[in-house]
Order: C-alpha cells, then structure tokens, then sequence
C-alpha cells in the first residue's frame, strides 16, 4: 500500500472534492482547449486592467492608456526605456 500524499490547497475557499474534480478536468483537456482558456484568461485580465486605467483616467488618450498598461505590466523604468514617452506621465 502506498502512503498518501498530502496535496497543496490551491484555494481555501474551495471544498476539496470540487477543487480535485478542478484538477481532472483539466488534465483531461486537450492542449488545444488548455490554450484557449489560458488566451481567454489572458485577454480578460487585459481588459480588466484597461477598463481600470480608464476608469482612473477618463481623459486618457488611447496611446496614455496603452502607455499606462505597459507600465503597469512591466514596470515604470523598462516602460520608459522602451517607450520613452512614459516617463512624461504622472502617477
């Protein structure tokens, strides 16, 4: 008989029998699926955070927001040295 393994909770706020029913259904995905979840996901935190950097300044150009979110994402000093522009924008 092998010993049990205590597994990591991934949420505390999640019974465990539906977080294991999580875990397999997503090992019985195809990578197909998987990467279409992952770019959903990636898609709605990208307009997530637009929409709050345009609820923060609603007179934002569309470059100033593009801007905004690339600081956001990579930090005030890359930003700016990839996009000097950025430097210019207050906090």
């Amino acid at each position: 008989m092998e010993p049990r393994v205590a597994k990591a909770m991934l949420s505390a706020d999640t019974a465990p029998a539906i977080e294991e029913a999580q875990i397999q259904r997503w090992a019985a995905m195809s990578h197909a699926d998987k990467a279409r979840l992952i770019t959903g996901l990636c898609q709605a935190a990208n307009a997530l955070a637009t929409a709050g950097i345009q609820y923060r300044y609603p007179s934002a150009s569309s470059r100033e927001v593009f801007l905004r979110l690339a600081m956001l994402r990579l930090g005030r000093d890359l930003a700016s040295r990839v996009y000097p522009e950025a430097s210019r924008l207050s906090e």
